[in-house]
């Protein structure tokens, strides 16, 4: 079946641009765009950064998951790609854009930095987002990207909340 992912909004360009950001997390896109593999495969071939690749696949959406028998006492989640081509409808304002771009393109360290005060000021049980980015200083957009950039926070909605493990 043919899946295609349809971009509207700015800030779901970023988990796009970070998806192929290093060149383990490009290969790891290919790897599972071929086929369906377990999240160990991942790991023997391409070290934990890879299996630290598909969990972000995951958390963007950008891989779906099922339990695959390997002949092993249980049963382990295989993923595969959701989609098989995006459509990028852009036409957005530059000032958008240009934080849309600036979150995805940020350095590790400034990301996480930023990441850790949305954390905190999200708390364990998520905040509406209007609120968050009046309290940092940053533009919903920005603040939107940041959070799609984020493993550890989503959005609910127009709240962001944590994460859960699944």
């Amino acid at each position: 079946m043919n899946r295609i992912k349809v971009i509207n909004e700015p800030s779901e360009l970023v988990p796009m641009l970070r998806a192929v950001d290093t060149p383990v997390k490009r290969d790891v896109l290919k790897e599972v765009t071929l086929e369906w593999r377990t999240a160990k495969e991942i790991e023997e071939k391409f070290g934990v950064e890879g299996r630290d690749a598909i969990l972000f696949f995951e958390k963007m959406k950008l891989v779906e998951s099922r339990w695959q028998s390997t002949g092993g006492n249980y049963p382990e989640k295989s993923y595969h790609t959701y989609y098989t081509s995006f459509h990028i409808n852009a036409q957005w304002p530059v000032y958008e854009i240009s934080d849309v771009l600036a979150a995805a393109m940020m350095p590790e360290s400034d990301f996480k930095e930023l990441e850790d005060k949305i954390v905190k000021e999200v708390g364990d049980r998520g905040c509406f987002s209007g609120d968050v980015a009046e309290s940092l200083g940053l533009t919903s957009t920005m603040l939107r990207s940041l959070v799609r950039r984020s493993v550890k926070l989503d959005y609910r909605g127009h709240r962001i909340e944590p994460l859960k493990e699944k």
